[in-house]
């Protein structure tokens, strides 16, 4: 039977298919013990008790409601599945016929998904035979050396393979690609198979036995991207050295506490130095602190309006920073840019608008997300407060916006405007490598962990961990993040799971306010590298942070998932390329490991990938070092950072940084240099 006479037999409502919609009952008329002079049509067919009883009196009359009722339920299922058919049918034939114009895949004139399977397979480089059997071929010794080999990623993961993959046929075992066990994760995935099988222009068979949904994925996975096709979360279908946009964060100072502008002179001369170096653009801070800094909603814009006319005459890129959080300290303790002081004085009456460790102690970097949606703000909740003062931004600077001076807003979630928790406050003691200490302890946090504890059934879980230590602490000395410690309880789970899901809601709630804010800008997001004690089976430091990202759980992902939902571009920070190999080994940590993984997740996702330099990250060694993490020389998929910050620790006129150094790593950032040719 072709197509078409199975389609006009799909659409008959007289036809014998209709059958197929009744469940196997002994009152069916195809039913051997049924009598075949049973009266049409047929009745609603009893069930359970009920079925019991009609056995006995017989069949209910063909006219009561419920009969009718019934066979117009049926007929309206028939007419469901028939349109969900059609549907199918044609999702189906627009593939095939795409896979066929613009893949030059030679798929059978009634191919099924045996075929497309077969096909995308084969184009991966694998061997799909007859009967279905399905395996990786070893690439020729050709196309080897045209570059399209295994290579070893740079990154030294702390998770190995265990074992090579076993799926070569017995009939020939040589032409497996077993894969070397000291291999990373980013080794196993950047293999590349490119050959292609001889039959590939023959006609597929469609008899084969049909491959599970895992060899499914990874076929999927190395499938090689064709031109025009740049894989999921690229930017471009890159050359092995494109060209990544260098922005460079404006130094602090510029701008003092009462919002004007200080020593215009100077920023020119700043911004000369930049622009002899091709810099693409600059980063501003607009901090919460001055611009609303003394009564709430009087927002004072008149020194960021100078700096930007300045701005203006240079013709640089523009991107500023939405900075909800306050900046550095004073040898007397004292924050050089506060919050605002009217936010201060509510603090001061409600301490617990701050974040809070178990000791009590209140942390004033930035407020609690606990009052998010808390009207304890002269009547206005936390994401009301920043909503208003990125809404005042957008009008203020209107004029900048339709220029296109202004090409992106970063928006602040957190400590150092990062989204974490401040959970490594130097002013509360913590340093380096310290697992730094859970920020939950304020009411409002409190409150949301007891709601989730009722919701979960086990009230007395409303309480955070007492064996983890505190802020210098290392895993194995605590019960909560040693190896099989509590972290891994009933308890410890669903904690961890609040608490990470706590900063998720609350980057949702900001960031759906700022996309009706800049509508249309692209938004960016920092996401902090939190990699001391990565390699421990906890990941303690990252767990603190926000982010339930142990061994046996993705943390990342689920932030991920919000951010792409807000289409923002995520920055994560270059951290850690600077500890040295003795450091590392006695924090257990793996900075490259780390970043591999975030970014995989990222580009997985369909998100957009930039950079930014930690403060000790400039000298020679360290830029080169993140050179190689913004273009990744062994990922198959030729994917890149979408631009790059340099975060300066002063002022180029201030010589604290070799112009010679700086204009290197610029050069290599936009591909006038090839990086990996240069030593570190």
């Amino acid at each position: 039977m072709n197509d078409d006479q199975s389609l006009r037999q799909d659409l008959d409502p007289q036809s014998d298919h209709s059958s197929d919609y009744l469940p196997h009952h002994p009152h069916h008329p195809s039913h051997p013990l049924q009598p075949q002079q049973q009266p049409q049509p047929q009745p609603r067919r009893p069930r359970g008790f009920a079925a019991t009883a009609a056995g006995s009196v017989g069949p209910t009359s063909p006219s009561t409601p419920t009969t009718n009722k019934g066979k117009r339920e049926r007929e309206r299922e028939k007419e469901r599945t028939k349109l969900r058919e059609r549907l199918r049918r044609s999702i189906t034939s627009r593939m095939l016929a795409g896979l066929r114009q613009y893949g030059n895949f030679p798929l059978p004139a009634r191919a099924d998904m045996n075929d497309v399977l077969a096909a995308l397979a084969r184009e991966a480089g694998w061997v799909v035979e007859a009967d279905g059997t399905t395996y990786r071929q070893s690439p020729p010794p050709s196309q080897i050396a045209m570059g399209m080999r295994s290579v070893e990623s740079p990154v030294s993961s702390g998770v190995r393979a265990t074992k090579s993959l076993e799926c070569h046929p017995p009939h020939n075992p040589s032409s497996v690609v077993r894969i070397d066990e000291s291999l990373s994760p980013a080794s196993l995935d950047s293999v590349v198979i490119a050959e292609r099988d001889t039959t590939k222009n023959e006609k597929f068979s469609s008899g084969g036995s049909p491959i599970n949904s895992v060899e499914a994925d990874q076929l999927m996975q190395d499938l090689p991207i064709r031109p025009g096709n740049h894989g999921i979360g690229t930017t471009a279908f890159s050359t092995p050295n494109p060209y990544v946009p260098l922005y460079v964060t404006l130094a602090t100072g510029f701008i003092n506490n009462y919002c004007q502008l200080v020593d215009p002179e100077g920023l020119r001369q700043e911004l000369t130095h930049m622009q002899s170096l091709s810099v693409d653009g600059v980063v501003v801070d607009c901090w919460w602190g001055i611009v609303e800094g003394w009564s709430p909603q009087k927002y004072v814009w008149s020194g960021y309006r100078g700096l930007f006319n300045i701005l203006r005459e240079f013709k640089f890129k523009l991107q500023v920073v939405m900075a909800f959080h306050e900046y550095g300290r004073s040898e007397s303790g004292e924050a050089l840019i506060p919050l605002p002081q009217w936010i201060l004085e509510i603090g001061k009456e409600n301490q617990d608008i701050f974040f809070t460790d178990r000791e009590g102690r209140r942390n004033t970097e930035c407020l609690s997300w606990g009052i998010d949606k808390e009207r304890v703000l002269h009547g206005r909740t936390g994401v009301e407060v920043y909503f208003d003062f990125m809404r005042s931004f957008r009008t203020e600077f209107d004029d900048l916006f339709a220029e296109g001076l202004i090409s992106a807003v970063e928006i602040g979630l957190g400590s150092s405007g990062e989204l974490k928790y401040p959970s490594f406050s130097g002013r509360m003691g913590w340093r380096y490598p310290g697992v730094g200490e859970f920020q939950c302890y304020d009411r409002y946090l409190q409150q949301s962990l007891r709601r989730a504890a009722k919701l979960r059934g086990h009230s007395f879980w409303a309480r955070g961990p007492d064996n983890a230590g505190e802020y210098n602490s290392r895993p194995h000395e605590t019960g909560f993040f040693c190896e099989r410690g509590d972290y891994d309880s009933y308890y410890g789970r669903f904690f961890l799971h609040w608490y990470a899901q706590s900063l998720i809601d609350h980057a949702d709630n900001v960031l759906s306010l700022a996309s009706l804010a800049f509508d249309e800008t692209k938004i960016i997001v920092k996401v902090p590298a939190v990699y001391w004690w990565y390699k421990t089976s906890s990941h303690a430091a990252e767990l603190t942070s926000g982010y339930y990202n142990p061994t046996n759980q993705d943390g990342y992902s689920p932030v991920f998932e919000v951010l792409k939902k807000h289409s923002v571009t995520v920055k994560f920070v270059c951290s850690g390329l600077h500890i040295s190999s003795q450091d590392n080994d006695e924090a257990l940590a793996d900075p490259e490991g780390l970043s591999w993984q975030v970014l995989n997740l990222a580009w997985d996702q369909g998100l957009l990938v930039a950079g930014e330099n930690a403060l000790s990250c400039y000298d020679r060694e360290g830029c080169m070092r993140i050179v190689e993490m913004v273009k990744p020389r062994n990922d198959p998929d030729h994917r890149h950072f979408s631009f790059f910050v340099y975060q300066q620790p002063a002022p180029l006129v201030q010589g604290a940084i070799c112009f010679s150094e700086l204009d290197f790593f610029i050069k290599c950032m936009h591909g006038e240099i090839a990086g990996d040719l240069v030593s570190c």
